[in-house]
């Protein structure tokens, strides 16, 4: 270690804290993220965390670092220099990250490479998108009888390929999560149908637990047209399964629909 990388050491205990900020309400983050955050000296961010919970860290300087779809403001190796950098130079550096940094959040790569260079290291979980957004709207990952299994898995690979994982999950009874895959949703429309899973239920939730929130249900075999009519975007979290009529949104369009068939029916209703 060069000499003044050892005075910053002393002097300013150089540490890296990777922090999961939520699924995107800001009240869906835990108490010993916002006591970090307050810690913090410097915040690098991410495009899908709530620009509120920045407020808690009011001493910090606060260094946007997002990466959207082909749109990266700094690559994750210059992100990774970033992280010393500041942590030599102001001390508690705290890397905020949208739902969990160790659910396809690559904050064990940030970590590793904080240690290789001398920080002090520290994780806060955060509650990922991936539970919590279903749960927003009434969809239970598992239910008795219905599903005793969940899959979490990223729609595309660092290859920019739809994830084999994907023909696997298929085959299962399990419910399926699929993060980061509506650039993907034909190809994983063609994937289960062609396991026979064409009325399997499908609800795509876009921008969760969010004041900006949009969602739409149907099948597989109709959730291409709802999409279309919903113009439903990225992000959003796609959720296949049975589960998925637990919904409250699906059951009062389910209800609805019922209503108007009764009310419209030759036989009265």
């Amino acid at each position: 270690m060069h000499l003044e990388q050892r005075r910053y050491k002393m002097y300013n205990s150089p540490k890296l804290s990777v922090v999961g900020a939520g699924p995107g309400d800001p009240e869906l983050i835990t108490l010993k993220a916002l006591n970090t955050l307050k810690e913090a000296k410097v915040v690098l961010f991410d495009a899908l965390i709530n620009r509120e919970l920045l407020e808690y860290a009011p001493q910090a300087e606060h260094v946007f670092v997002g990466k959207r779809k082909d749109k990266h403001r700094y690559s994750q190796d210059e992100i990774n220099e970033l992280i010393v950098k500041y942590a030599l130079e102001r001390g508690h550096v705290v890397r905020l990250k949208g739902g969990d940094p160790f659910v396809f959040g690559r904050g064990s790569e940030e970590i590793n490479y904080a240690k290789h260079h001398g920080l002090k290291t520290a994780v806060v979980s955060g509650i990922t998108s991936s539970i919590a957004v279903p749960a927003n709207l009434g969809i239970p990952l598992t239910q008795r009888g219905t599903s005793e299994s969940f899959w979490v898995i990223t729609g595309t690979t660092t290859q920019k390929k739809i994830s084999e994982d994907v023909r696997l999950a298929a085959q299962s009874t399990a419910t399926v999560v699929i993060l980061m895959g509506m650039a993907k949703l034909r190809e994983i429309v063609e994937i289960f149908s062609h396991y026979g899973k064409e009325n399997i239920p499908v609800g795509i939730i876009q921008n969760g637990t969010t004041a900006n929130e949009k969602s739409g249900f149907g099948t597989i075999k109709s959730i291409e047209k709802v999409v279309a009519e919903k113009q439903l975007t990225a992000p959003a979290i796609i959720v296949i399964g049975e589960v998925v009529r637990e919904s409250g949104q699906l059951k009062a369009v389910t209800e609805n629909f019922v209503e108007y068939e009764l009310k419209n029916s030759p036989f009265g209703g």
